[in-house]
């Protein structure tokens, strides 16, 4: 396994994180656990869920993946050398059974924290990440930012860091990073954070893969110099990019058939280029 330092954080995490939105849905606890066990053996450090989990959204499976890594990190006796991160979620009308209201108010943020480390049995997170925007963004690699003048937005970037630096102070969280955010988002919470002094967002995690590189147009320059470390999700959208789907290995439980709700790696166009880029990894071996 190789490793890499993570921004500015001094962490050491695995190249390979283990991202968990499976477990509770497609995964058992047991079978979750097998997973976590096996990417420990094979030197993975880092663990990545949030409070929504597990995917799709719904109701009856909220915190399950949060709760299945906590019955296995309750065993384990090497909690400090693991690197657990999770998310919590923003404004969504179709959420709404995760918080009331759902947003990143002091109260809310506390309200959410205490949740998943309720959750995953554990006294601190190492990452604790803004799972999408308050405000009305493009996310999942959609192109054409389109203004709604009637969007109902406050801004609240000062509020938002310093609740999460209390979450610091308190030990609850070492560090905290933005999900899903656009440029604008990022530098506005760091030149926020300079001004007050108090510690910027860390870590971006947004989808990168070969069919969506959305972060090289301009988030791309912001994370190198300002020092802010990508954790990409989707390195195979949803396993397009393994191949499976275009020579027949798929089964009905593969992510893309089991969830046509999730429309991201599902159309013509996609499921063609993803078929020149399988063709071209079959030509060079």
């Amino acid at each position: 396994m190789k490793y890499t330092q993570l921004g500015n954080t001094g962490l050491e995490v695995s190249k390979i994180c283990l991202g968990t939105m499976t477990f509770g849905e497609q995964n058992t606890e047991k079978e979750a656990h097998e997973q976590l066990n096996y990417a420990i053996e094979k030197g993975v450090n880092f663990i990545d869920t949030a409070e929504l989990y597990s995917v799709p959204g719904r109701k009856e499976t909220q915190g399950s993946t949060e709760r299945y890594i906590g019955t296995w990190l309750r065993n384990r006796t090497d909690r400090e050398k693991l690197i657990l991160a999770t998310k919590i979620a923003g404004p969504n009308p179709g959420l709404s059974y995760i918080r009331n209201p759902l947003n990143f108010s002091r109260e809310q943020i506390n309200i959410a924290i205490d949740g998943s480390l309720k959750r995953l049995q554990t006294d601190y997170i190492d990452i604790y990440q803004l799972h999408w925007p308050e405000r009305k963004v493009n996310s999942f690699g959609k192109l054409g930012y389109e203004y709604d003048e009637n969007e109902v937005w406050e801004d609240n970037f000062a509020e938002v860091i310093y609740s999460l630096n209390e979450l610091v102070e308190q030990g609850k969280i070492k560090f905290w990073g933005v999900s899903n955010e656009t440029p604008f988002g990022v530098m506005n919470f760091i030149r926020r954070a300079e001004q007050h002094q108090l510690p910027k967002p860390l870590t971006i995690q947004n989808p990168y893969n070969l069919l969506n590189r959305t972060f090289e147009i301009g988030l791309a320059e912001i994370a190198i110099r300002e020092n802010v470390g990508l954790l990409a999700y989707s390195p195979m959208a949803f396993g397009l990019l393994s191949g499976k789907y275009h020579d027949g290995s798929d089964v009905s439980q593969s992510r893309i058939n089991r969830f046509p709700q999730l429309p991201r790696y599902s159309s013509e166009v996609v499921f063609d280029v993803a078929g020149r880029y399988v063709e071209i990894a079959k030509n060079m071996g």
